[in-house]
């Protein structure tokens, strides 16, 4: 029986739960493949701690060098996380004619037009599913089970931090600063927080999602991004009052002229989305990914975005993938961004204020005659309508929490208004934007 010997680069959360599943489900794994998947090296900077599992037969190290060049290693499954050193290990050990795997999603975001052509010219695969929406297959599905369809859009609660947050201040009425200091102490959230709560891990696995889905370079570095840290349990309430919850979304949508994809518009933020929607039901540290084609209509896809065992079981899908036809029939595995690599192309990123959707508004402002006529006029000016609108309770400045919905506009025309609607002495300038979708499930 052919046998595919593995080289494991971390050994963290993730990397214990990949040795976890070669070594508890060989048995199952070789009845599947016809084939012997087996781990034979893994390197971490901490070879001494318990991770309650028998690596006595795995090769240990806390160099590299010895699985990226290692004679008998011949696939590599980098788990360490970051730009670098990854990106160099990744390079060498494609360099050196071996598959890898990886659950990555900065370093495909940020490397992947460099590592894809790497791997093709070596004659090896590269595997990344685990990169987004953890243990979801919402890759393959866009690569492969989505294949005949124009897509048509993508949106996605991609971030389980976030996701937990959101969840727990509308179920619990309480502020953002509290829950993150909760979700800190679970473990769900860093002691910095920042790449997950200003939505920059989110854009990552958009700007990887965006690219499949449109056949376009990966450009990680257009994503407009914004997180949730201005959110308050006041505007989670005020949403539900008009009937939507918030989420933070990752959206993706083409752009055509003459029937022909120009430009791809790519945003990440805090969104209202229908409370009665499916995706809206999504809580917790659930993700979710929606893809919507020309002929099969609308499919969801939800799960663990994260954890040992969802993101480990994604990797370990990936091997398989990469072992059922290894040693010489990588060229029968869909390419890996889902288009050949010839037909990619490079398509431009729609301007931000070209962005058009509807508009939830909250508004500090004095409570004095005439002042939201004043807002009203001027949004007036820039060619934008209300859906409705609210006043809540006068605060001890006594300044008054008015809160809009607009019919839809461009950010253009928003962010022109809103700079003279801060300008107007009754109003504070701390006007919180967030966009509506009403196009999600």
């Amino acid at each position: 029986m052919t046998e595919i010997r593995v080289g494991l680069l971390g050994l963290g959360t993730i990397g214990t739960g990949v040795a976890r599943i070669l070594i508890e489900q060989q048995e199952l794994i070789s009845r599947r493949l016809g084939k012997t998947v087996r781990l034979v090296a893994a390197v971490d900077r901490d070879l001494d701690r318990d991770r309650g599992l028998d690596l006595s037969a795995v090769r240990l190290s806390d160099d590299a060098n010895d699985v990226v060049t290692a004679d008998d290693v011949d696939l590599v499954v980098e788990l360490i996380g970051g730009y670098e050193p990854a990106r160099s290990f990744v390079a060498t050990a494609l360099e050196h004619g071996k598959h890898v795997v990886t659950a990555n999603k900065a370093l495909v975001a940020k490397h992947g037009e460099e590592l894809f052509p790497l791997a093709a010219s070596n004659g090896v695969a590269i595997g990344f599913e685990a990169a987004v929406g953890g243990g979801i297959p919402c890759l393959k599905a866009l690569r492969e089970g989505c294949a005949a369809n124009a897509v048509q859009s993508v949106y996605g609660i991609l971030n389980g931090t976030c996701n937990f947050i959101l969840t727990k201040m509308e179920l619990e009425g309480a502020d953002y600063a509290d829950v993150l200091k909760e979700a800190q102490q679970l473990g769900y959230a860093e002691a910095d927080p920042t790449f997950d709560v200003e939505g920059i891990d989110t854009a990552h696995k958009l700007s990887i999602l965006a690219a499949m889905a449109f056949g376009s370079k990966i450009n990680f570095d257009e994503v407009f991004t914004e997180g949730i840290s201005k959110i308050t349990a006041a505007d989670i309430e005020s949403a539900a009052e008009l009937g939507y919850r918030i989420k933070l979304l990752g959206i993706a949508k083409p752009h055509a002229e003459n029937g022909e994809v120009t430009q791809v518009e790519m945003r990440v933020h805090p969104t209202l989305v229908p409370v009665a929607s499916q995706i809206a039901q999504v809580s917790d540290s659930y993700n979710a990914v929606q893809v919507s084609g020309d002929f099969v209509e609308h499919t969801l896809y939800v799960g663990r975005g994260a954890g040992e065992r969802p993101t480990a079981s994604a990797v370990v899908a990936d091997i398989m993938d990469i072992a059922r036809v290894a040693p010489d029939g990588v060229n029968h595995l869909a390419p890996p961004m889902g288009f050949a690599e010839a037909e990619r192309r490079e398509l431009k990123t729609l301007p931000v204020a070209d962005i058009e959707c509807e508009y939830y508004l909250r508004l500090m402002v004095q409570d004095e005659p005439g002042v939201i006529a004043s807002v009203t006029s001027i949004l007036a000016d820039h060619r934008i309508s209300l859906e409705a609108m609210s006043q809540k309770e006068r605060h001890a400045s006594h300044a008054v929490a008015v809160v809009m919905l607009t019919h839809e506009t461009t950010e253009g025309n928003l962010q022109a208004a809103i700079s003279r609607i801060v300008g107007l002495n009754a109003v504070e300038d701390d006007v919180l934007i967030l966009r509506k979708e009403s196009a999600v499930l």
